[in-house]
């Protein structure tokens, strides 16, 4: 039982959470101009640790026979036999469900959008497939949830907040990029798009630091649209900071500390830019 466990955490990778989270409760505190209601809090982030649960087990159970056939990716549950394909489509179905209610237990809004949010992070399993901007469809699919946390607090939405959906798109989008050069020659093999495959993998170096550019100029507009102060402005600074050092990390002949580059620095960098803001937030409150 214990070991199963284990294993579904690591199928959804529990840790990595931490990518998305931060945004949506940055998205939560602008809305509230500060610190929402708990029970809101509360439910936002159940929301979105369901729906990541969902996007996550969906994406292994989509991607089961090409993780085969990938050495980097052949060790994954179901391919290692370690979980079934029917037990991973049948704990996608429970934390879609769990992701519908929560989002019920908002407002009405909320609930009529969640199928949306559903089709969008479950579409991205299948965009590589089709299309070499697929690196987008994730950034879309983890972008929205600062707009949806918006709309968790207000029942309604902001363009402004869409500016912050953008930043994390392009972010999302920049290190998913450097993260597919991985699997750069993989990928022309079995016929799969990527930005790498497409262009190479000099040319997806670029393009990853231009849209993690795009990023920052986002951010920097957020900044003017919500008035933000001196604080937010440290956060983007140190944001901009963590990713010059993410790409020294790496580079098109050297990919060996990609691990370090995606999963650490780029936590690092949602929590430090919510820190940012809701200290911010708070510092103007009081």
């Amino acid at each position: 039982m214990s070991g199963n466990l284990r294993t579904t955490l690591e199928m959804i990778k529990w840790e990595h959470s931490v990518f998305a989270l931060p945004f949506a409760l940055t998205g939560a505190m602008l809305a509230a101009r500060g610190i929402p209601a708990w029970r809101v809090l509360f439910w936002i982030v159940v929301c979105m640790i369901a729906a990541r649960s969902a996007a996550m087990a969906f994406n292994r159970w989509a991607d089961a026979e090409i993780d085969r056939v990938n050495p980097r990716t052949a060790s994954r549950a179901i391919p290692a036999g370690l979980l079934s394909r029917q037990f991973t489509i049948g704990f996608t179905i429970v934390s879609a469900a769990i992701f519908i209610f929560g989002a019920s237990r908002l407002n009405r809004l909320t609930l009529e959008l969640a199928p949306v949010a559903l089709l969008v992070i479950f579409f991205y399993s299948y965009a590589k497939r089709f299309t070499h901007w697929s690196h987008l469809v994730l950034g879309l699919a983890l972008g929205i949830a600062p707009s949806a946390a918006w709309i968790a607090v207000r029942g309604s939405l902001d363009p402004r907040i869409v500016v912050l959906t953008g930043a994390v798109l392009f972010w999302v989008g920049g290190f998913d990029v450097l993260y597919a050069c991985q699997d750069y020659e993989h990928d022309i093999q079995a016929g799969l798009h990527s930005i790498p495959q497409a262009f190479g993998l000099n040319a997806a170096f670029w393009i990853a630091r231009i849209m993690h550019l795009t990023m920052l100029a986002l951010l920097v507009g957020l900044i003017a649209l919500f008035h933000l102060g001196w604080i937010t402005w440290v956060g983007v600074i140190a944001v901009a900071a963590m990713l010059i050092y993410e790409h020294r990390l790496v580079s098109p002949s050297d990919l060996s500390r990609m691990n370090a580059a995606f999963f650490t620095m780029n936590g690092i960098i949602s929590f430090v830019f919510f820190l940012a803001v809701a200290v911010d937030l708070m510092h103007r409150a009081y």
